[in-house]
Protein backbone atom coordinates (compact mmCIF):
# COMPACT_ATOMS: atom_id res chain seq x y z
CA UNK A 1 0.00 0.00 0.00
CA UNK A 2 1.07 3.52 -0.61
CA UNK A 3 1.25 6.73 1.46
CA UNK A 4 -1.95 7.56 -0.23
CA UNK A 5 -4.59 5.54 1.43
CA UNK A 6 -6.99 3.68 -0.68
CA UNK A 7 -10.69 2.20 -1.25
CA UNK A 8 -11.37 -1.24 -2.72
CA UNK A 9 -15.08 -0.88 -3.37
CA UNK A 10 -17.19 -3.92 -4.10
CA UNK A 11 -20.23 -3.95 -5.80
CA UNK A 12 -21.80 -7.33 -5.72
CA UNK A 13 -24.51 -7.95 -7.57
CA UNK A 14 -26.74 -11.42 -9.17
CA UNK A 15 -24.96 -11.50 -12.29
CA UNK A 16 -21.96 -10.00 -11.94
CA UNK A 17 -19.42 -8.53 -9.61
CA UNK A 18 -17.95 -5.22 -9.68
CA UNK A 19 -14.72 -4.05 -8.13
CA UNK A 20 -12.42 -0.40 -7.59
CA UNK A 21 -9.48 0.71 -6.17
CA UNK A 22 -9.86 4.53 -5.63
CA UNK A 23 -7.63 7.03 -4.19
CA UNK A 24 -8.56 9.30 -1.23
CA UNK A 25 -8.37 12.10 -3.70
CA UNK A 26 -11.36 10.23 -5.97
CA UNK A 27 -8.79 9.11 -8.83
CA UNK A 28 -9.71 5.75 -10.24
CA UNK A 29 -6.76 3.77 -9.97
CA UNK A 30 -8.23 -0.16 -11.26
CA UNK A 31 -11.60 -1.66 -12.23
CA UNK A 32 -12.50 -5.32 -12.80
CA UNK A 33 -15.93 -7.68 -13.15
CA UNK A 34 -16.23 -11.06 -11.88
CA UNK A 35 -19.08 -13.15 -11.64
CA UNK A 36 -22.03 -12.97 -10.16
CA UNK A 37 -22.35 -12.66 -6.32
CA UNK A 38 -24.53 -15.16 -4.49
CA UNK A 39 -23.87 -16.38 -1.26
CA UNK A 40 -26.64 -17.81 -0.51
CA UNK A 41 -26.98 -20.46 -2.99
CA UNK A 42 -22.59 -20.52 -3.99
CA UNK A 43 -21.52 -19.84 -0.52
CA UNK A 44 -19.68 -17.14 0.92
CA UNK A 45 -16.30 -18.08 -0.20
CA UNK A 46 -17.58 -19.22 -3.40
CA UNK A 47 -18.93 -15.57 -3.40
CA UNK A 48 -15.63 -14.10 -2.44
CA UNK A 49 -13.99 -15.90 -4.84
CA UNK A 50 -15.62 -13.91 -7.51
CA UNK A 51 -14.14 -10.93 -5.61
CA UNK A 52 -10.68 -12.40 -6.05
CA UNK A 53 -11.27 -13.10 -9.83
CA UNK A 54 -12.20 -9.60 -10.18
CA UNK A 55 -9.18 -8.25 -8.37
CA UNK A 56 -6.95 -10.56 -10.20
CA UNK A 57 -7.69 -9.26 -13.41
CA UNK A 58 -7.97 -5.28 -12.31
CA UNK A 59 -4.74 -5.79 -9.58
CA UNK A 60 -1.58 -6.74 -9.65
CA UNK A 61 0.59 -7.97 -6.68
CA UNK A 62 -0.74 -9.39 -3.39
CA UNK A 63 -2.74 -8.53 -0.54
CA UNK A 64 -3.92 -6.01 0.91
CA UNK A 65 -5.03 -4.37 -1.71
CA UNK A 66 -5.86 -1.06 -0.25
CA UNK A 67 -6.50 0.31 3.32
CA UNK A 68 -9.65 0.03 3.46
CA UNK A 69 -12.44 -2.07 1.69
CA UNK A 70 -16.57 -0.57 1.31
CA UNK A 71 -18.53 -3.70 -0.38
CA UNK A 72 -22.21 -3.30 -0.49
CA UNK A 73 -23.48 -6.78 -1.52
CA UNK A 74 -26.32 -9.05 -2.78
CA UNK A 75 -27.05 -11.63 -0.56
CA UNK A 76 -25.92 -9.14 2.52
CA UNK A 77 -29.49 -9.09 4.10
CA UNK A 78 -29.45 -9.99 7.34
CA UNK A 79 -26.41 -8.47 10.19
CA UNK A 80 -25.34 -12.18 10.39
CA UNK A 81 -24.83 -12.44 6.50
CA UNK A 82 -22.52 -9.36 6.59
CA UNK A 83 -20.75 -10.65 9.98
CA UNK A 84 -19.72 -13.57 7.22
CA UNK A 85 -18.50 -12.03 4.36
CA UNK A 86 -16.47 -9.40 6.24
CA UNK A 87 -14.48 -11.88 8.36
CA UNK A 88 -14.03 -14.11 4.99
CA UNK A 89 -12.91 -10.63 3.52
CA UNK A 90 -10.70 -10.17 6.48
CA UNK A 91 -9.28 -13.72 6.77
CA UNK A 92 -8.43 -13.18 3.03
CA UNK A 93 -6.09 -10.16 3.55
CA UNK A 94 -8.09 -7.96 0.98
CA UNK A 95 -7.29 -4.77 3.51
CA UNK A 96 -7.00 -4.01 7.35
CA UNK A 97 -10.16 -3.10 7.76
CA UNK A 98 -13.60 -3.86 5.73
CA UNK A 99 -17.53 -2.64 5.91
CA UNK A 100 -20.04 -4.55 4.19
CA UNK A 101 -23.26 -3.61 3.38
CA UNK A 102 -26.76 -4.47 1.80
CA UNK A 103 -26.25 -3.17 -2.04
CA UNK A 104 -28.94 -1.08 -1.56
CA UNK A 105 -26.81 1.42 0.40
CA UNK A 106 -24.63 1.80 -2.76
CA UNK A 107 -27.86 2.60 -5.11
CA UNK A 108 -28.24 5.06 -2.71
CA UNK A 109 -25.50 6.67 -2.39
CA UNK A 110 -24.93 6.65 -6.16
CA UNK A 111 -28.40 7.87 -7.03
CA UNK A 112 -29.27 10.44 -4.07
CA UNK A 113 -27.79 14.05 -4.21
CA UNK A 114 -26.88 13.92 -0.70
CA UNK A 115 -26.40 10.77 1.81
CA UNK A 116 -29.80 10.24 3.07
CA UNK A 117 -33.01 9.18 1.38
CA UNK A 118 -34.76 6.13 0.40
CA UNK A 119 -33.42 3.44 -2.53
CA UNK A 120 -35.89 0.81 -4.64
CA UNK A 121 -33.91 -1.85 -6.81
CA UNK A 122 -35.78 -3.93 -9.16
CA UNK A 123 -33.38 -6.05 -10.44
CA UNK A 124 -32.92 -10.01 -10.42
CA UNK A 125 -35.22 -9.40 -6.85
CA UNK A 126 -36.37 -6.15 -5.46
CA UNK A 127 -35.15 -4.79 -2.47
CA UNK A 128 -35.58 -1.59 -1.15
CA UNK A 129 -33.85 0.90 2.60
CA UNK A 130 -34.38 4.23 3.89
CA UNK A 131 -31.57 6.35 5.48
CA UNK A 132 -32.43 9.58 7.08
CA UNK A 133 -30.96 12.73 7.66
CA UNK A 134 -29.73 11.60 11.20
CA UNK A 135 -28.44 8.15 10.19
CA UNK A 136 -31.55 6.36 10.93
CA UNK A 137 -31.81 2.93 8.79
CA UNK A 138 -35.03 1.66 7.45
CA UNK A 139 -34.43 -2.10 5.86
CA UNK A 140 -36.59 -5.02 4.73
CA UNK A 141 -35.16 -8.52 5.13
CA UNK A 142 -35.80 -9.53 1.13
CA UNK A 143 -35.22 -13.01 1.71
CA UNK A 144 -38.27 -13.49 -1.00
CA UNK A 145 -41.70 -14.76 -0.64
CA UNK A 146 -40.82 -15.94 2.73
CA UNK A 147 -40.59 -12.32 3.84
CA UNK A 148 -43.33 -10.92 1.96
CA UNK A 149 -41.22 -9.72 -1.43
CA UNK A 150 -43.17 -10.11 -4.86
CA UNK A 151 -41.33 -9.31 -8.17
CA UNK A 152 -37.96 -8.19 -9.58
CA UNK A 153 -37.13 -9.59 -12.78
CA UNK A 154 -36.97 -13.36 -11.92
CA UNK A 155 -40.22 -12.94 -9.80
CA UNK A 156 -41.41 -11.43 -13.50
CA UNK A 157 -40.37 -14.24 -15.35
CA UNK A 158 -42.12 -16.35 -13.09
CA UNK A 159 -45.52 -14.72 -13.14
CA UNK A 160 -44.92 -14.47 -17.04
CA UNK A 161 -44.49 -18.29 -17.09
CA UNK A 162 -47.06 -18.95 -14.86
CA UNK A 163 -49.77 -17.56 -16.67
CA UNK A 164 -48.68 -18.05 -20.01
CA UNK A 165 -48.51 -22.14 -19.20
CA UNK A 166 -51.92 -21.43 -17.83
CA UNK A 167 -53.34 -20.27 -20.88
CA UNK A 168 -51.87 -22.74 -23.45
CA UNK A 169 -53.46 -25.57 -21.28
CA UNK A 170 -56.31 -23.82 -21.25
CA UNK A 171 -56.91 -23.18 -17.19
CA UNK A 172 -56.32 -19.79 -17.62
CA UNK A 173 -57.50 -17.03 -19.52
CA UNK A 174 -55.86 -16.23 -23.24
CA UNK A 175 -52.52 -13.84 -22.98
CA UNK A 176 -50.05 -13.21 -25.68
CA UNK A 177 -47.69 -13.76 -22.80
CA UNK A 178 -47.85 -17.60 -24.27
CA UNK A 179 -46.27 -17.13 -27.78
CA UNK A 180 -44.14 -14.57 -26.23
CA UNK A 181 -42.35 -17.41 -24.02
CA UNK A 182 -42.22 -19.37 -26.71
CA UNK A 183 -40.53 -17.06 -28.75
CA UNK A 184 -37.70 -16.18 -26.72
CA UNK A 185 -36.65 -19.13 -25.65
CA UNK A 186 -37.30 -20.74 -29.30
CA UNK A 187 -39.55 -23.30 -28.24
CA UNK A 188 -42.50 -25.35 -29.81
CA UNK A 189 -44.66 -25.01 -26.38
CA UNK A 190 -44.14 -23.10 -23.24
CA UNK A 191 -45.03 -26.43 -21.52
CA UNK A 192 -41.41 -27.46 -23.01
CA UNK A 193 -40.57 -24.07 -21.00
CA UNK A 194 -41.22 -25.51 -18.00
CA UNK A 195 -39.83 -28.83 -18.76
CA UNK A 196 -36.23 -27.54 -19.92
CA UNK A 197 -36.51 -25.75 -16.40
CA UNK A 198 -37.30 -28.70 -14.53
CA UNK A 199 -34.42 -30.39 -15.58
CA UNK A 200 -31.97 -27.76 -15.41
CA UNK A 201 -31.51 -27.46 -19.24
CA UNK A 202 -32.56 -23.85 -18.93
CA UNK A 203 -31.25 -22.20 -15.76
CA UNK A 204 -33.63 -20.55 -13.36
CA UNK A 205 -31.53 -17.37 -13.69
CA UNK A 206 -32.90 -17.08 -17.61
CA UNK A 207 -36.69 -16.04 -16.63
CA UNK A 208 -34.85 -12.73 -15.63
CA UNK A 209 -34.86 -11.93 -19.49
CA UNK A 210 -38.68 -12.49 -19.37
CA UNK A 211 -39.41 -8.90 -17.70
CA UNK A 212 -38.58 -7.46 -21.48
CA UNK A 213 -41.69 -9.22 -23.32
CA UNK A 214 -43.81 -8.83 -20.48
CA UNK A 215 -43.30 -5.36 -20.31
CA UNK A 216 -43.77 -4.90 -23.93
CA UNK A 217 -46.49 -6.89 -23.75
CA UNK A 218 -48.31 -4.71 -21.03
CA UNK A 219 -47.41 -2.11 -23.57
CA UNK A 220 -49.42 -3.46 -25.90
CA UNK A 221 -52.63 -3.78 -24.08
CA UNK A 222 -52.49 -7.50 -22.75
CA UNK A 223 -54.63 -7.44 -19.48
CA UNK A 224 -52.91 -10.46 -18.02
CA UNK A 225 -49.36 -8.29 -18.59
CA UNK A 226 -50.76 -5.12 -17.94
CA UNK A 227 -51.77 -6.56 -14.36
CA UNK A 228 -48.38 -7.83 -13.46
CA UNK A 229 -47.14 -4.15 -13.91
CA UNK A 230 -49.67 -2.39 -12.23
CA UNK A 231 -48.58 -4.76 -9.19
CA UNK A 232 -44.83 -4.62 -9.65
CA UNK A 233 -45.15 -0.31 -9.73
CA UNK A 234 -47.36 -0.94 -6.55
CA UNK A 235 -44.66 -3.08 -5.01
CA UNK A 236 -41.80 -0.54 -5.57
CA UNK A 237 -44.06 2.54 -4.46
CA UNK A 238 -45.02 0.84 -1.25
CA UNK A 239 -41.58 -0.21 -0.24
CA UNK A 240 -40.89 3.49 -0.51
CA UNK A 241 -43.64 4.81 1.47
CA UNK A 242 -42.94 2.03 4.04
CA UNK A 243 -39.45 3.05 4.17
CA UNK A 244 -40.27 6.79 4.49
CA UNK A 245 -42.91 6.69 7.27
CA UNK A 246 -40.64 4.45 9.32
CA UNK A 247 -37.98 7.01 9.12
CA UNK A 248 -40.66 9.73 9.46
CA UNK A 249 -40.09 11.12 5.67
CA UNK A 250 -43.48 11.79 4.59
CA UNK A 251 -44.06 14.94 5.49
CA UNK A 252 -39.99 16.12 4.07
CA UNK A 253 -38.87 16.18 0.82
CA UNK A 254 -37.31 12.81 0.04
CA UNK A 255 -35.29 11.23 -3.36
CA UNK A 256 -36.23 7.94 -3.90
CA UNK A 257 -33.95 6.30 -5.89
CA UNK A 258 -34.71 3.29 -8.24
CA UNK A 259 -32.18 0.64 -9.68
CA UNK A 260 -31.59 -2.38 -10.66
CA UNK A 261 -32.25 -3.36 -14.42
CA UNK A 262 -36.19 -3.84 -14.59
CA UNK A 263 -36.49 -0.48 -13.88
CA UNK A 264 -33.36 1.58 -14.99
CA UNK A 265 -34.50 0.53 -18.38
CA UNK A 266 -37.16 3.22 -18.26
CA UNK A 267 -40.13 1.57 -19.31
CA UNK A 268 -42.66 4.30 -19.69
CA UNK A 269 -45.24 2.13 -18.31
CA UNK A 270 -43.76 0.99 -15.86
CA UNK A 271 -42.26 3.78 -14.26
CA UNK A 272 -44.84 6.21 -15.28
CA UNK A 273 -46.60 3.85 -12.83
CA UNK A 274 -44.37 4.22 -10.28
CA UNK A 275 -44.16 8.04 -10.67
CA UNK A 276 -48.05 8.18 -10.28
CA UNK A 277 -48.08 6.27 -7.12
CA UNK A 278 -45.66 7.72 -5.52
CA UNK A 279 -47.41 11.07 -6.07
CA UNK A 280 -50.40 9.89 -4.61
CA UNK A 281 -48.73 7.99 -1.66
CA UNK A 282 -45.78 10.12 -0.73
CA UNK A 283 -46.21 13.39 -2.62
CA UNK A 284 -42.95 14.82 -0.72
CA UNK A 285 -40.89 12.58 -2.53
CA UNK A 286 -38.88 12.34 -5.74
CA UNK A 287 -38.01 9.71 -8.08
CA UNK A 288 -34.42 9.87 -9.60
CA UNK A 289 -32.66 6.86 -11.51
CA UNK A 290 -29.09 6.94 -11.01
CA UNK A 291 -26.82 8.14 -13.74
CA UNK A 292 -23.74 6.53 -12.21
CA UNK A 293 -23.13 2.94 -11.50
CA UNK A 294 -23.89 1.09 -8.17
CA UNK A 295 -20.22 0.80 -8.11
CA UNK A 296 -19.80 4.57 -7.86
CA UNK A 297 -21.84 4.33 -4.59
CA UNK A 298 -19.87 2.09 -2.88
CA UNK A 299 -16.85 3.80 -3.59
CA UNK A 300 -18.58 7.16 -2.31
CA UNK A 301 -19.31 4.90 0.59
CA UNK A 302 -15.85 4.10 0.96
CA UNK A 303 -14.94 7.96 0.87
CA UNK A 304 -17.25 8.65 3.53
CA UNK A 305 -15.80 6.27 5.75
CA UNK A 306 -12.34 7.57 5.35
CA UNK A 307 -13.62 11.25 5.75
CA UNK A 308 -12.63 12.11 2.11
CA UNK A 309 -13.10 15.96 1.07
CA UNK A 310 -16.41 16.56 -1.28
CA UNK A 311 -14.06 17.46 -4.07
CA UNK A 312 -12.64 13.72 -4.49
CA UNK A 313 -16.19 12.65 -4.05
CA UNK A 314 -17.09 14.90 -6.74
CA UNK A 315 -13.87 13.60 -9.02
CA UNK A 316 -14.66 9.85 -8.30
CA UNK A 317 -18.21 10.61 -9.44
CA UNK A 318 -17.48 11.86 -12.68
CA UNK A 319 -15.00 9.30 -13.24
CA UNK A 320 -17.30 6.39 -13.04
CA UNK A 321 -20.18 8.09 -15.19
CA UNK A 322 -19.68 6.58 -17.56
Amino acid sequence: MSAVRTVLAIDGGNSKTDVALVAEDGSVLARGRGGGFQPQSAGVRAAVDEVTRALGAAISGAPPYADHVAAYLAGADLPVEEDALRDEMLRRGLAPRVVVGNDTFALLRAGASGDWGVAVACGAGINAVGVSPSGNVARFPSLGRITGDWGGGIGLGEEALWHAVRAEDGRGPATVLAEAVRLWFGARSVADVAIALHFGDLPQSRLNELARPLLAAARDGDKVALALVERQAEEVVVLAEVAMRRLDLLGTPTEVVLGGGVLTARDPLLNGLVDSGLAQRAPNAKAVIADVPPIAGAALLGLDQLGAPQEAKDRLRAALSG
